[in-house]
């Protein structure tokens, strides 16, 4: 994982979501983008990170996060009133969102991997096994996300998830908690939310090994680890017909 910061990399970056959302799923229409390079209005200002193949130098993943700005997160514009007015309780400056998860369709790697990368283990016996470059190819994009996180304080993030890449985080320890109701966007999506804290824990928690990775971040001169609460934590509530109903507490072991 690197960060995209510069011309070339963002190039290869768009141009691979290009091929992903416009010519290989058709979230986008390629007409849009004569270039052939998929963008929008916000990545200008995100934060761009690009998962590169070693032995090719091949931008094959990429993902971004869309900091607090001047403008409000896309993720309000896919959401009812009621979960506008949740994301409203959540501190602006802290808040940021998850987007534009992008794979190389060469590392999706058996049938029916259409979108994600699976989560299982590699089996480095098999010569078809190249392909795993990391015991997950989306561990190493949420790397680069909490990388951000740890850098800009970022302390909730939000998204438009398939179900698939929530189930598969989930197994990660990486868990988020469900924003309304799924709603069509490039596809049957989830908006969600997490605490970059209890997205820490549950992955050192469920996956001690796979934190270690995680919380080297980007580079040394930001490791990933739990942010200083500087205000009191905000507990989770769902809303129902317009009234906040307060966390229930799970017992150990749930």
């Amino acid at each position: 994982m690197v960060r995209a910061d510069t011309p070339a990399l963002q190039d290869a970056l768009f141009r691979l979501r290009y091929q992903v959302y416009c010519v290989e799923n058709h979230f986008e229409n390629p007409a849009d983008f004569p270039d052939g390079r998929e963008t929008d209005a916000w990545d200008a200002s995100a934060l761009h990170a690009a998962l590169i193949h070693r032995p090719t130098d091949a931008v094959i993943g990429g993902v971004r996060l869309i900091p607090p700005g001047a403008h409000s997160l896309p993720i309000r514009q896919v959401i009812g009133a009621e979960e506008n007015r949740v994301l409203d309780v959540f501190p602006p400056q802290h808040s940021a969102e998850i987007s534009r998860y992008t794979v190389s369709r060469i590392f999706r790697r058996r049938v029916g991997e259409k979108q994600f990368a699976d989560s299982s283990l590699p089996d480095w016996s098999s010569p078809a096994e190249h392909r795993r470059i990391l015991p997950n190819i989306t561990l190493g994009l949420m790397r680069a996300v909490l990388g951000f996180c740890a850098e800009r304080d970022i302390r909730y993030l939000f998204a438009t998830m398939a179900p698939a890449l929530l189930r598969l985080l989930d197994g990660f320890g990486l868990h988020f908690e469900r924003l309304g109701p799924c709603v069509s966007f490039h596809g049957l999506r989830q908006p969600c939310f997490a605490s970059y804290s209890d997205l820490l824990s549950g992955l050192r928690r469920q996956n001690a090994d796979f934190y270690e990775v995680v919380r080297t971040g980007l580079d040394a001169e930001h490791p990933v680890g739990p942010p200083v609460e500087r205000q009191p934590r905000l507990p989770w509530m769902t809303v129902v017909g317009g009234q906040p109903i307060p966390p229930v507490t799970r017992a150990t072991g749930d």
